[in-house]
């Protein structure tokens, strides 16, 4: 007789709500000592490296086909390098909380990318109204009426790309890798490593550029001493972001895909912009106009119907 878990799939499952909607509470408190570039690749490093940890102590294997590296540095794209820089340089301009809000667009990005890239997809009616309504709340968020209490277009536009991303990249994904064998943290692990081969180049000219005010790659900003939190605060929510909210999370991840499948454990991306909104009001002292706090429904509303409506027409995982 099989023996139950030792942690039950719904704590996993509410860990990772936890650990991915603070994730953005983490990004704009490391601004206050580092660079989003630093603050990007130190996170997808970091991650790696535990990944790689893990699956040394379990004694998995990352892949060994070429073909299946080809997709994944694609994948890993849109999957780390692309999002995790395009969030943090999203904070720099708007608040934590609507930074998780953008988030919340991953599943409608994930609808359009999927009829552009997958043949076979057909969009319903239900699925249709979800998409057009959920750019009703996208602009809505934006209050592009209200030029004075709106938040930054520049930095909105970025966070809601960030999300956008991740819909093309687990689509193209679905159509490439559908047929690899990438089981345990194989995928997870190697999409970070070629995250990590992304980054480094791209930290490295960063620097090549910013040497007058950066020394040393992982030199503090200027001013890093007189910030909003102490040095030592922001390299902890580094720290944190990348071992527990990259490295870990990947991992309960596929803890809770392989107990209650994925349809379940997408339904994830619900509660992480409630996190990350209750982290960015109660715990930043960030504010939300009624516009955002209206558009957030919409969006989130949106979401729902659409993952109920691919969950009816897959069947139960």
């Amino acid at each position: 007789m099989t023996s139950a878990p030792r942690v039950p799939w719904q704590v996993k499952f509410l860990a990772l709500a936890l650990i991915w909607g603070s994730s953005f509470l983490f990004m704009k408190v490391a601004l206050a000592a580092l660079d989003p570039i630093q603050i990007a690749t130190g996170r997808i490093l970091a991650a790696t490296l535990i990944l790689l940890v893990l699956m040394r102590m379990t004694g998995a294997h990352l892949p060994r086909d070429r073909r299946v590296w080809g997709h994944l540095l694609v994948s890993s794209i849109f999957l780390t390098a692309l999002p995790f820089t395009g969030f943090v340089v999203g904070e720099t301009r708007v608040a934590s909380a609507i930074a998780g809000i953008g988030n919340a667009t991953t599943p409608i990005a994930a609808v359009l990318f999927a009829l552009l890239l997958l043949p076979a997809e057909r969009l319903s009616g239900a699925r249709l109204a979800a998409v057009l309504v959920g750019f009703l709340g996208v602009v809505v968020i934006a209050e592009p009426w209200n030029a004075s209490g709106r938040p930054d277009p520049i930095g909105f536009l970025i966070v809601v790309l960030s999300g956008s991303c991740y819909g093309l990249g687990w689509t193209y994904n679905r159509r490439h890798l559908a047929d690899a064998d990438l089981g345990g943290l194989a995928q997870p692990a190697a999409l970070l490593a070629c995250g990590s081969v992304l980054m480094v180049p791209v930290l490295l000219i960063w620097w090549a550029l910013n040497r007058g005010d950066h020394p040393l790659p992982w030199s503090l900003v200027p001013g890093a001493g007189h910030a909003a939190y102490p040095i030592w605060v922001a390299l902890t929510c580094l720290a944190v972001l990348g071992f527990v909210g990259t490295g870990i999370a990947y991992m309960l991840q596929y803890d809770v895909v392989r107990a209650a499948g994925a349809v379940v454990s997408s339904t994830v991306t619900y509660l992480i912009p409630v996190v990350s909104v209750l982290l960015g009001v109660f715990v930043l002292g960030e504010h939300l106009g009624m516009a955002q706090v209206l558009g957030f429904a919409i969006v989130l509303a949106c979401a729902v119907v659409i993952n109920s409506s691919v969950s009816g027409r897959r069947g139960r995982p």
